[in-house]
């Protein structure tokens, strides 16, 4: 017998319902189906179940194909990572194909790029040359990032477009390797005339260690492109597309301060559609990217979790897939 003072409660007079009558939010019309050899990525996508993530990839791949056939601006934020996984080449074959209207970059994504472009490679081990004080000491990446901002502001252009303009010339000038240049983003928006904006903090990014880099001319050049940024906000309107690739916290920042801007200033800002691809779903590209943009405008964010490196490619197979034959 029980020491409790208290007896477990009885079931026998629970009511319950019918299981059609309750319903299910998972159906057999829902599930994936298996795949079928030489269906190609089209039907990979078709295979996929309507539940979840599934459904929010191919609503992505849906709102950028009608965005691109309705010439809407379709931008693309993008971490330091991004770049590191090796994904330049996809992202600026989709920008030919007429997927990108612009590329919006965090300082690391911009260093990243800009030492692809001129040495073919990027990514110090840190742990390796921290402890003597030579990590972000590369002399060629702090020079000639620095002196491309600085020539930058001097003539009234962003950081993105200055950074562009600086690798164009190394090239001419066969102070890089021209074989290097047709991976960078940077490099290929800037022969393309496709805008690039570059947000940085100062103190957050190598490049300002470096004897030749001046705070001045650094504020000027990343705000010059956070008012470019607003100008290209402008075209997300009625069925536009913005990605958030692997920015945490600096893009989502801001991004939507530009949305603010563009509404404070009369212009519309109103049913588009935010996309926020990460390994981790963090706060801020939660919040300001995915969701209050879209409060009381409509439209539509989607939160999308995993690794770049198979995110993105299969993003831009799907998109090319797309594509009218």
């Amino acid at each position: 017998m029980s020491r409790y003072k208290d007896e477990p409660l009885r079931f026998d007079k629970l009511k319950t319902v019918p299981i059609e009558e309750r319903g299910g939010k998972v159906q057999v019309q829902h599930f994936a189906r298996p795949y079928r050899k030489g269906e190609g990525v089209a039907g990979l996508l078709d295979s996929l179940p309507h539940i979840l993530a599934a459904d929010s990839f191919r609503a992505a791949v849906e709102a950028l194909r009608k965005a691109r056939a309705e010439k809407r601006a379709i931008l693309w934020g993008m971490g330091g990572h991004v770049v590191k996984c090796g994904l330049g080449d996809v992202l600026v074959d989709l920008m030919r194909r007429g997927w990108v209207t612009g590329f919006v970059m965090n300082g690391a994504a911009s260093i990243h790029d800009f030492e692809i472009a001129i040495a073919g490679q990027t990514s110090e081990d840190v742990e390796a040359v921290l402890p003597d004080g030579r990590f972000g000491a590369a002399e060629e990446t702090g020079r000639e990032m620095n002196v491309a901002i600085n020539e930058g502001v001097r003539d009234g252009i962003g950081i993105g477009e200055a950074l562009g303009r600086r690798l164009e010339t190394l090239a001419k000038k066969e102070l890089s390797k021209k074989e290097f240049g047709r991976h960078s983003i940077v490099a290929s928006a800037y022969q393309a005339s496709v805008p690039v904006t570059v947000h940085v903090a100062v103190g957050t990014d190598t490049p300002h260690t470096h004897a030749a880099a001046d705070g001045a001319a650094i504020g000027a050049g990343t705000h010059h492109d956070f008012r470019l940024l607003c100008s290209l906000v402008r075209g997300l309107d009625n069925g536009g597309v913005y990605l958030n690739v692997g920015s945490a916290v600096v893009l989502p920042e801001v991004f939507l301060k530009a949305v603010s801007v563009v509404r404070n200033l009369g212009y519309p800002l109103t049913n588009f559609t935010t996309v926020n691809f990460d390994f981790l779903q963090q706060y801020r590209p939660k919040m300001n990217v995915v969701e209050r943009p879209h409060a009381k405008a409509g439209g539509r964010g989607y939160s999308l979790t995993g690794h770049h490196e198979l995110m993105i490619p299969l993003l831009a197979a799907a998109l090319i897939e797309s594509e009218p034959d």
